[in-house]
């Protein structure tokens, strides 16, 4: 059995009753059902960077394309070509079409913005709010299953003290848990700090094949897409480790956002404790108080 999904602009479905035995037909009537994207009119793109299949033959198998489970299929309806003609509007078209651009995709500020972040990009630009609970869980069963490497020396805490306080929904997710993901889900993660303009890149040297993007501003992360405005092609989130151009997209990204002073200064932002409501300047004080008191839920002022 494949285990797909299918991606449109209006959001992604997951696709089941697809073996590699399947033929083209089977699929094309699949999506069909899926997205309402009637068989004649599909355009469907597999990999990364997307290219399309071609699927003219409707009795060939699923088996002669490359197409595994796990992919994620992108779904355009294929508009009907303007004919050549001399009159003034069709020259002029191409020059409309907007290009792809990056750019942030705003997710919640609810303290599991990390996760939130993480979730969209990996599968493709999948938001799901309720995701992080989840997430939260497979981290702390990753480390608890290993005592040895995620030690208190690395969490700053016992493995069982970690384990219990990750999957609380008031604490933040940071380098540690981008780590992990990145080995979880086998792709390079790359953070991009607004306040400092440079990219963290987590599973640098594991030799992945894919790159996904996130933007950080000292407390909140956020999902890097590439987009077209005004098109309907789904949002990209998924890059090859060896598209070094959108690395350097992504850094023009966080120099405007400070150019902006789109950041917080974590050694100077005002911060609240919500249980005894004591006023703390900057990330340092909020730790020590932390530690004093065991209060971790903090707001910013």
């Amino acid at each position: 059995m494949l285990r797909l999904r299918c991606k449109t602009k209006n959001g992604s479905h997951i696709m089941q009753g697809l073996t590699h035995q399947s033929c083209v037909q089977e699929l094309k009537s699949k999506v069909e059902e899926l997205t309402g994207i009637p068989c004649d009119v599909q355009k469907i793109m597999v990999g990364y960077p997307p290219s399309s299949l071609d699927l003219r033959n409707g009795d060939a198998h699923l088996k002669d394309y490359p197409i595994k489970s796990g992919d994620t299929l992108i779904v355009e309806e294929e508009k009907n070509k303007p004919k050549p003609q001399d009159h003034p509007t069709v020259t002029k078209a191409p020059r409309l079409e907007a290009s792809p651009m990056l750019a942030r995709r705003v997710v919640p500020a609810d303290n599991s913005c990390l996760f939130t972040s993480v979730y969209y990009v990996v599968e493709g630009g999948v938001y799901d709010p309720a995701c992080a609970p989840e997430m939260r869980g497979l981290i702390a069963q990753i480390v608890s299953s290993d005592p040895a490497a995620y030690c208190e020396a690395v969490l700053g805490k016992t493995n069982e003290e970690y384990c219990s306080w990750i999957r609380r929904d008031d604490t933040w997710g940071g380098a540690i848990e981008v780590s992990i993901l990145s080995k979880f889900y086998q792709c390079e993660i790359c953070v991009v700090d607004t306040q400092t303009v440079r990219v963290d890149r987590f599973g640098e040297d594991a030799g992945y094949h894919k790159r996904v993007l996130l933007i950080y501003d000292g407390i909140h992360y956020d999902p890097l897409q590439k987009e077209t405005p005004g098109s309907d092609t789904p949002p990209q989130t998924i890059f090859s480790t060896t598209d070094d151009v959108i690395l350097a997209q992504a850094l023009e990204l966080a120099d405007e956002a400070r150019r902006k002073r789109q950041f917080t200064d974590v050694n100077r932002f005002a911060l609240r404790c919500m249980v005894c409501q004591t006023g703390l300047v900057g990330q340092k004080e909020a730790r020590e108080h932390a530690k004093e008191t065991g209060h971790t839920n903090f707001g910013e002022v």
